[in-house]
């Protein structure tokens, strides 16, 4: 479960990033966060990650209170998270499979682990058979599937997704968003977008945002602001 009670993120010179957010997800639920650049989307996601902490309030991750200064196990609380970028973050050096292997690295995974591994989570985003392509080989849309690949590989509980479909064509967004569909009950799913065909036909939980407060947050909602 998450929960954030009355969380607020200022900045040095004043910027109040969110301010007094409540809400709580549970396990294995599906949640977009949507509202128009500088709302307050990626500063949730990036709280839950632990790059930020807030200014006030407090936010738990399962038993872990991740906001409080004190807080020592970051480094177990991001083996739970993958996390999907816009600009996918891909290294251009590395094929496919060394790309989706860091994350076991990271999780500590043996090397005789890793290939069966691999293989399933390219099957499960439909690139079987490109673990020994590099980047640049690939298209904008293959390369998504690689950073989705990479954050959901070693069982980790929480996906969350900062605009994932923001470079892709609308027919690629469609092939991106059913690989979430097919995670969906399986992990907790927050994705930040402003798209607003795939929330608008989704009709998940949607939290709205502006100015960086909560205005709505609705069970099978839609793109409403």
């Amino acid at each position: 479960m998450i929960q954030f009670e009355n969380v607020t993120k200022k900045y040095l010179l004043g910027t109040t990033a969110l301010s007094q957010a409540s809400f709580q997800i549970e396990d294995n639920e599906f949640v977009f966060l949507v509202g128009p650049s500088g709302a307050g989307k990626t500063t949730i996601l990036r709280l839950l990650l632990r790059d930020y902490l807030p200014t006030g309030g407090s936010i738990t991750v399962d038993t872990m209170n991740i906001s409080s200064k004190k807080f020592r196990q970051t480094e177990k609380l991001r083996r739970k998270i993958g996390f999907v970028f816009q600009d996918f973050k891909i290294i251009p050096e590395k094929n496919v499979f060394e790309n989706i292997a860091i994350s076991l690295r990271v999780l500590g995974k043996q090397p005789h682990d890793m290939r069966s591994k691999v293989n399933d989570v390219l099957k499960l985003v439909n690139l079987e058979g490109k673990e020994e392509v590099f980047p640049i080989q690939l298209s904008a849309g293959e390369l998504q599937r690689v950073a989705i690949a990479r954050a959901i590989i070693g069982d980790r509980d929480i996906l969350l997704a900062d605009e994932p479909t923001g470079n892709l064509d609308p027919k690629t967004t469609w092939e991106i968003i059913k690989i979430f569909h097919k995670l969906e009950g399986k992990k907790t799913i927050i994705i930040a977008t402003h798209n607003t065909d795939i929330v608008n036909s989704l009709k998940k939980r949607v939290i709205v945002l502006k100015d960086g407060a909560i205005v709505k947050d609705v069970r099978k909602g839609g793109y409403d602001i």
